[in-house]
């Protein structure tokens, strides 16, 4: 497969970083460096098939609990996170998604490497005449500098969990955060 030599060319370097530190998750990140490879417009929400979003898992200052979103329209806790909306940088998009969707404009990537990659269908909403797409999630690592949030109008909720308070949420958390949840660093290795 030959890497882009465009503006994608910095994200599938990251994405085969990844890759090499995760073997576990190759198979995931090759389907999402092959797609990214054969299609020029993966950035673009309009690419209807699917396409990139960016999210941060987002650990308060003790880095003992992260910050999840009830999803308006996916009735799912969740990270922040959104489309990329023809930006490349996902990092960027990763952290101005946590600002908008958290209120918190102090965020800080913990790294500039790819936490986690996730590919998940998102159903299709007739009354508005979105089709069943995919997300190619790329989550980044964070810390907030405060815990004082605002619920942005994505959000039925917001709220700071530990790890073990995310297996009791009602209704129930997103199988990919509990994997996150996971991954997740404590807080003695994140200071």
């Amino acid at each position: 497969m030959d890497i882009p030599r465009d503006k994608r060319h910095a994200f599938c370097q990251q994405i085969l970083r990844y890759m090499e530190s995760h073997p576990e998750r190759r198979a995931t990140a090759e389907r999402l460096l092959h797609f990214v490879c054969e299609t020029p417009d993966c950035f673009e929400r309009s690419h209807a098939a699917g396409h990139i979003t960016g999210s941060v898992w987002l650990l308060n200052p003790r880095g003992d609990k992260a910050l999840l979103t009830l999803h308006r329209k996916l009735k799912l806790w969740v990270q922040p996170g959104g489309h990329a909306d023809g930006d490349p940088d996902v990092l960027r998009v990763a952290l101005r998604e946590g600002r908008e969707e958290s209120g918190i404009e102090e965020i800080c990537a913990l790294s500039p490497e790819i936490y986690d990659i996730d590919i998940h269908t998102i159903p299709a909403r007739p009354a508005t005449g979105e089709p069943e797409h995919l997300h190619y999630d790329v989550r980044y690592l964070a810390r907030a500098a405060h815990e004082h949030y605002a619920i942005s109008d994505e959000s039925d909720a917001l709220g700071w969990y530990s790890a073990d308070e995310l297996l009791h949420l009602t209704p129930a958390a997103d199988a990919a955060v509990l994997r996150l949840a996971a991954l997740w660093p404590k807080s003695d290795k994140t200071q």
